[in-house]
């Protein structure tokens, strides 16, 4: 996909984005700033489903959201992620705000005990195995749990390419490989092949519904949210190319 490459490519990127800024890449999104973007995503009732319950933040990044599920009145929340940078900080969030009691912060679940919720945020575009994933959630997850996902942009949306959105549908204009060639080349970034290297999966909104009719859980709840400026012309037609995010609750599909 995407029709500019080459050298041609590369001056292009390089004029338009010397530093890698532009589009989604570049920054917190407007949205959550000064906001709790557990509220944004799922709405003030998220907290109703948390309180009193053992969480799991699939992918906790620095801890932000294990922190406020935890001030919100969840039993204990276990924050997971892969960078141990990411985990460090988590910690030193929770003790700053007076909940280090009551969260975890691991690269991998323990297996000791099962989740009520899994929380995944803006996740699914980017695991290299999302099927896997699923398999990994139905045996943290307690039989009558749930786990509640919200990810987005889907790979149609005009910022779909993530870190590759210096502007709308830059991802469909250049390359794979002028895109991911130049992304390389900035400071501070490692030399990668493909999308997938780069963690970017182009997860779109029906492969997900296929990953979830394949998995062990069921929609409890499913909607594809419009982009705001397109919701007039969303429909099951153009739902690939006006949806902004996706957010859903999965339940095992045999309640075990």
């Amino acid at each position: 996909m995407g029709v500019v490459g080459g050298a041609l490519a590369s001056r292009v990127l390089t004029r338009l984005s010397p530093n890698g800024e532009g589009g989604l890449a570049q920054g917190i999104p407007k949205a959550y700033q000064n906001r709790s973007k557990m509220e944004v995503l799922l709405g003030p009732t998220i907290w109703d489903d948390i309180r009193g319950k053992t969480v799991v933040d699939f992918g906790c990044g620095p801890g932000i959201e294990v922190v406020e599920m935890a001030q919100h009145g969840a039993r204990h929340v276990i924050g997971l992620d892969r960078k141990q940078q990411w985990l460090d900080e988590a910690v030193e969030l929770a003790r700053r705000h007076g909940v280090a009691d009551r969260c975890t912060f691991a690269h991998t679940w323990d297996g000791r005990s099962r989740a009520d919720v899994i929380l995944s945020l803006d996740a699914f575009e980017h695991f290299a195995d999302p099927a896997a994933i699923l398999r990994v959630f139905h045996e943290i997850l307690h039989p009558g749990g749930s786990v509640i996902v919200s990810f987005g942009p889907t790979w149609y949306h005009p910022y779909g390419g993530h870190l590759y959105s210096i502007s709308p549908y830059a991802h469909f204009l250049f390359t794979e490989k002028a895109l991911v060639n130049w992304r390389s080349t900035l400071p501070g970034r490692s030399v990668a092949r493909s999308f997938r290297e780069t963690g970017l999966n182009q997860m779109t909104v029906r492969r997900f519904e296929r990953l979830i009719e394949a998995s062990p859980f069921k929609f409890a709840s499913f909607e594809a949210v419009p982009i705001r400026k397109l919701r007039w012309a969303a429909n099951r037609m153009m739902r690939e190319f006006t949806t902004s995010v996706v957010r859903c609750r999965l339940v095992p599909r045999n309640g075990n």
